[in-house]
């Protein structure tokens, strides 16, 4: 068997999709399965769309991703190069060859004539190449045209009634009607080749064996697998994935929620949560399991086992993967993530000790590492503000009172472990006459600003006596 060689190839039209990811992913874990070669490749053909600082974007977020390429812009590779933007002498190089061979020809329709026909085509229901006006011209017709600099396009001669077919390792026998097919444009007028003609012609110099790509291309193939017979070589391999889909089964949309990877790291989701998470969008090894490393999911992973229907981007599930990702962390391998969001937010994550008893406290308890700068935040720096639902229900009249008998005995407690501050909360409450929970809700609002939280007398022994003082001492001067 030929070496493996697939592909990921991006357009650089803004952030990286969550569904880009799964389709670099899909093709990084079908190469290392197969010991084969991971190729990136940045289709710019597209100027319209093209989008500064897009390419550099992409390259990070497959490095955060932690998808390393073979071949591609930086790393080099004999096939290159791999941004077509630098490639187009070879597009106009095929598409001559396709008109010479009499597959392919030049159309000088203006964008309102094109318009009008289009307009002519929805009323009879006749396919829009049965307008090639351009057919009719003869060769020296043509060439004057061309010689005049008369605006044109190639577009191939797509051949009629004819069935166009092809194999999908995941959608099996797929086939087309020719007549459903419109001539494609393979190069535009600017001089710039159309996605169909580059990434055929690309494909096949990059000896690409496997095209791994979204449902969305599905459309597409058959005018790829015209191109292919038109050039006399052999096509790779076609799998088409599922289509991602919102909780109510429409189409993954920014409309709904975050669509781009970017949206997730900003939020602190892991790289390993979320590749984790995608992994198993559309692609399941089989059996009950659901957590799996990268270096996992390359012995696991098959096409075969890739299905058709569309797979629910469920950020429930999401969240709990990456829950179960934070947990796993040591504690220096978890300050070492959250220090900077502390510092993002303007917070002070004090010493590497206090950091790590600080981040056992919340690990339990947060989803992404925003929220040990934002849930958590009151360990790092004292709340400006306290819970108004939390001061309504749980700061009465006489929890000033409380509060101040507390402290009074905090402050000549030598040793501030959390089971001696239980102690004196529970001995202070039976000296006052009242409940426990009547000392232990305000004493919370008043050393966090928040009615939740961790353990209260684990949380102010990581506290520290001196800040959990001057917390109490001012939450009666606040609250009163």
């Amino acid at each position: 068997m030929a070496t493996v060689r697939v592909r990921f190839a991006p357009s650089p039209t803004g952030f990286l999709h969550v569904g880009g990811l799964r389709t670099a992913l899909y093709n990084y874990l079908f190469a290392r399965k197969h010991g084969g070669v991971f190729i990136l490749r940045i289709e710019d053909t597209d100027r319209e769309r093209f989008v500064e600082g897009a390419v550099e974007n992409l390259l990070a977020t497959l490095r955060w991703a932690g998808l390393t390429f073979d071949e591609g812009p930086g790393k080099g590779g004999d096939r290159g190069p791999y941004v077509q933007s630098e490639r187009l002498a070879l597009y106009r190089e095929y598409a001559d060859l396709l008109v010479e061979s009499d597959r392919a020809y030049y159309a000088f329709d203006t964008a309102d004539e094109l318009e009008a026909m289009r307009e002519e085509q929805k009323q009879s229901g006749v396919p829009l190449r049965s307008y090639r006006r351009a057919l009719d011209l003869s060769p020296a017709e043509v060439q004057e045209k061309l010689d005049a600099g008369t605006p044109a396009v190639v577009r191939l001669k797509v051949p009629d009634s004819t069935i166009v077919s092809f194999d999908d390792v995941i959608r099996s026998r797929v086939e087309f009607s020719s007549d459903q097919l419109d001539d494609q444009v393979l190069m535009k007028s600017d001089g710039y080749p159309t996605y169909h003609l580059a990434n055929v012609v690309d494909d096949h110099l990059m000896g690409v064996t496997h095209v791994i790509r979204g449902e969305e291309w599905l459309s597409s193939t058959p005018k790829h697998v015209l191109l292919y017979k038109a050039f006399g070589w052999e096509q790779p391999v076609f799998a088409h994935l599922p289509l991602l889909l919102n909780p109510d089964r429409t189409k993954l949309s920014k409309r709904q929620g975050d669509v781009a990877v970017e949206d997730y790291q900003r939020k602190g989701f892991l790289p390993e949560a979320l590749v984790n998470f995608i992994a198993f969008l559309g692609w399941n090894p089989g059996d009950e399991r659901e957590l799996f490393s990268l270096e996992e999911l390359t012995r696991e992973f098959s096409l075969e086992r890739v299905g058709k229907s569309g797979a629910i981007f469920n950020v429930e599930k999401l969240n709990s993967v990456n829950q179960h990702y934070i947990r796993q962390y040591d504690a220096a391998g978890l300050a070492a993530l959250v220090r900077p969001w502390l510092e993002a937010k303007g917070l002070h994550g004090g010493s590497d000790a206090y950091l790590a008893d600080a981040l056992a406290l919340l690990k339990e308890r947060v989803t992404t590492l925003e929220d040990f700068a934002t849930t958590g935040g009151f360990l790092f720096a004292d709340p400006s503000a306290y819970d108004p639902d939390g001061v309504k229900k749980n700061w009465k009249p006489d929890s000033g009172h409380h509060v101040r008998a507390v402290l009074d005995v905090l402050a000549g407690l030598e040793d501030f472990s959390s089971s001696a501050i239980e102690t004196v909360l529970r001995s202070v409450a039976e000296r006052l006459g009242v409940g426990t929970g009547k000392l232990i809700h305000p004493v919370r609002l008043a050393v966090s600003g928040r009615s939740t939280g961790p353990g209260l007398f684990e949380m102010m022994e990581v506290l520290g006596k001196d800040t959990c003082l001057r917390r109490l001492e001012r939450a009666i001067v606040t609250l009163g």
